[in-house]
Order: C-alpha cells, then sequence, then structure tokens
C-alpha cells in the first residue's frame, strides 16, 4: 500500500453535481463528504448572509467577515452561489440547477420546498435522475415533523443525554453536535446508495433523514438492552457497562482508560500492577462477579495505578494486550504522531479573513490509492455565481440586475 503522504485526492464522485440548500452542520457534513471524494457541490445560499454558520465560531472577528470557523469546518471543497428563492426569477434560475445536477440536499423544516414551489414532485419531473435528500430534526412526517430541532433537542429527546454522565450529572450534553453529525453522516451514506442504484434505474428518488431516527440507530446497544432484554440503560459515567475493569482510571498524573474486558485481559493486568490476589478474590473471579463489584475493584485498581505515569502504563499495558490509552485533549491527540502521521489535518492556502491557511479534517478512512480531501479553500458568499450561472448564458449586466432585484 502506498504511503499515506502520496496518495492523491479521492475521485471516487468525480462528474456528480450536488445541490447543497442545507445550513449549520447537517446538510454541510452531508456534502462535505461528498466534495471531499470529488464530486462537484454547489452551495445555494441566500444573499442575505448566506449560511448561518458563516456567523458562528470562537472567533467574533471571522464571524463579522461571513468567515465563520463553524463554515470553514464543512465547507471546504464547494462552491457558492447566492440565490433568493422566494423571488420568480430565483425559482426559475434555481430549476436550471436542478436540471444539471444529480443531487440535491436540504435541510428545511418538512414543508418549505413544497410551498417555494420546488418540492421533489416538480423538482423530479424536471430531472427524473434527482437523488433529493431531506434532512429534518424528526423526518418528513410523525406528529412531530413540524417541530424546530436543534442538536441540544435531539441529544435530549434520543434518550443520549439520559445516559451521558453518571447518577449525579446526568442527563448531560455530549460535548460536541452528536445528533448532527450522525444525521450527515446517514444522509451521505444514503445518497450514495441511492447514486449506485441509479446506475441501473436511471431513477433517482426522495431521501428521508431524521435526526432523532439516526441518533437512535446508532445507539446500538443501549437500545437493543432495552429492546431484547427489557433493561433500562442507566447513566454510569466513564465506566462500560459490558465488563469491568473497564472505564477511567486515575494514574500518578492523570486519567487513563483501561477496558481489561476479557477474563485473560484482567488477569494480565492484575498482574502487571502487582496485584496478583484480585485474580482469586471471589468477588472478582468472573465477568459478572466484577460488575457487581465494579466499585471495590476499581479501588484496588487506582490505589496501584498511582505508582506510574499514564503514559507509562498505557505503553506497559498495550504491548501486553490490555487496551490502554491516555484521556487527551483536541489540542494533543492533533498534535498526536498518530494523527499527523495519516495526515487526518488537511492545510489548504486561503487569501480571506486575515488567514494564510485553513486546516480543515478529513474523512475518517483511506482508500489504498487515495484518500479524501477538498480539492479547494470554503467558498465566499456568492464566488461562483459567475462560472455557474454563466453555463445558462448569463453574462456580468444580467447577474448584475439580477443583483440589483436581490434574485442574487
Amino acid at each position: 500500500m502506498s504511503a499515506a503522504s502520496s496518495l492523491p485526492p479521492a475521485d471516487l464522485l468525480s462528474g456528480i453535481r450536488v445541490l447543497d440548500l442545507t445550513n449549520i452542520l447537517s446538510g454541510p457534513y452531508c456534502t462535505y463528504q461528498m466534495a471531499m471524494l470529488g464530486a462537484e457541490v454547489v452551495k445555494v445560499e441566500n444573499p442575505q448572509g448566506g449560511d448561518l454558520a458563516r456567523q458562528l465560531g470562537a472567533s467574533s472577528d471571522l464571524n463579522r467577515q461571513m468567515l465563520g470557523t463553524s463554515f470553514l469546518a464543512q465547507n471546504a471543497g464547494k462552491k457558492s452561489v447566492s440565490l433568493n428563492l422566494k423571488t420568480p426569477e430565483g425559482r426559475e434560475l434555481f430549476k436550471q440547477l436542478v436540471a444539471t445536477a444529480d443531487v440535491l440536499v436540504e435541510n428545511f423544516r418538512p414543508g418549505v420546498m413544497d410551498r417555494l414551489g420546488l418540492g421533489y414532485d416538480v423538482l423530479s419531473a424536471i430531472n427524473p435522475g434527482l437523488v433529493f435528500c431531506a434532512i429534518s430534526g424528526f423526518g418528513q412526517d410523525g406528529p412531530m415533523r413540524g417541530n424546530p430541532a436543534y442538536d441540544q433537542i435531539v441529544q435530549g429527546m434520543s434518550g443520549v443525554m439520559s445516559i451521558t454522565g453518571d447518577k449525579d450529572s446526568a442527563p448531560l450534553r455530549v460535548g460536541y453536535p452528536l445528533c448532527d453529525t450522525l444525521g450527515g453522516l446517514s444522509a451521505a451514506f444514503a445518497v450514495v446508495s441511492a447514486l449506485y442504484a441509479r446506475k441501473d434505474s436511471g431513477k433517482g428518488r426522495f431521501i428521508d433523514v431524521s435526526m432523532l431516527d439516526s441518533t437512535l440507530s446508532a445507539l446500538g446497544w443501549a437500545v437493543s438492552n432495552y429492546l431484547l432484554a427489557g433493561v433500562e440503560p442507566r447513566p454510569i459515567g466513564n465506566q462500560n457497562m459490558t465488563a469491568a475493569p473497564s472505564g477511567v482510571f486515575t494514574a500518578a498524573d492523570g486519567p487513563l482508560n483501561i477496558a481489561a474486558n476479557k477474563q485473560e485481559q484482567f488477569e494480565t493486568l492484575c498482574r502487571l500492577i502487582d496485584r496478583e490476589d484480585l485474580i482469586t478474590d471471589s468477588r472478582f473471579a468472573g465477568r459478572e462477579d466484577r460488575k457487581a463489584h465494579r466499585e471495590a475493584l476499581n479501588a484496588e485498581v487506582n490505589t496501584a495505578l498511582r505508582a506510574r505515569p499514564a503514559l507509562e502504563w498505557e505503553t506497559l499495558l498495550n504491548e501486553a494486550g490490555v487496551p490502554s490509552g491516555r484521556v487527551l485533549t483536541i489540542p494533543e491527540i492533533l498534535a498526536s504522531e498518530q494523527v499527523q502521521s495519516r495526515r487526518l489535518v488537511q492545510e489548504i492556502p486561503y487569501a480571506h479573513g486575515g488567514l494564510d491557511s485553513v486546516r480543515v479534517v478529513r474523512g475518517g478512512y483511506r482508500f489504498n490509492d487515495s484518500e479524501p480531501g477538498a480539492r479547494h479553500a470554503p467558498p465566499l458568499l456568492g464566488e461562483h455565481n459567475a462560472e455557474i450561472y454563466g453555463e445558462f448564458g448569463l453574462d456580468e449586466a444580467e447577474l448584475t440586475a439580477l443583483r440589483e432585484q436581490r434574485v442574487v
């Protein structure tokens, strides 16, 4: 296999045009995945402000310039056109765009596209091969279909917050927009699947992605333990409900994750921390025994771990086949040799907002001959109007007139 540093950009979706009508995260994260695989992703943005993420992020200066870090993170490799879909001229121009597209992704509330006269029935009549993906908080049907949904709302309603934290801190929000991200990944997978099916049928289809559904699907064992075993999931903090000792422990200088989930791993751990007596202790003899006496076992293990710093234990345990890892901060893991050797962070030249470059995170995979990556920096609002609308014969004078009419 080629070294990571020599891999060219992946082009598995080269030739696919995606119209991205989405805002904030779930939709932009979906289409970012496709852009990194070579699709031409055209953001269709409201001329008055564009994607709201342009104004979101840790830098107030970049937010004022509509280059918020939240936007830069998910929109590299895309193009941008501005278009007011509330105007008749804007809708007609959009229909011309649809005729050239393979995919449309939107994350408006259910019914918005239909009210604009741009629903799936209308657009599929223009382009029967169109894959139309609608991402929403709760889906296109059901009693909650019209409810507004942000990640925090879905985290709470999905049950995620109820099992995050411990008995004292739950319910607790996961520290990043989990449900938006899962919705975006589900959408990307569904879109690519629909494109694959279209190769034979020539027909597009409508995809209904629900952030709530996507999150419940990803909850996996927590849901199945209730559905199949009748056990309601409870928050247990940094411990693994399926095994012990498995969770966060305390070394001499900080926290350390250990997952001694198998019997042989437990016994190896005991020998390495010089506590072989724990192996023959009846409280810890088998998996269920250890789970039943988790607190007592954790206390014994923590006492022994204080003899060395976390990095030493991490190295020693992993070499012996006991999964272990320090609890790192975001800056620490990004600076690690592991992440840097995988070229996970891509640096792209940039000449806006006082920046020389933007650094973005690639997809979590590589191919043997290529890797996902953005072809260019995130776009300015309407940066590609002349290029894209020029395909329909619009010249600069006509674009100027449309700008004056607030169509673009």
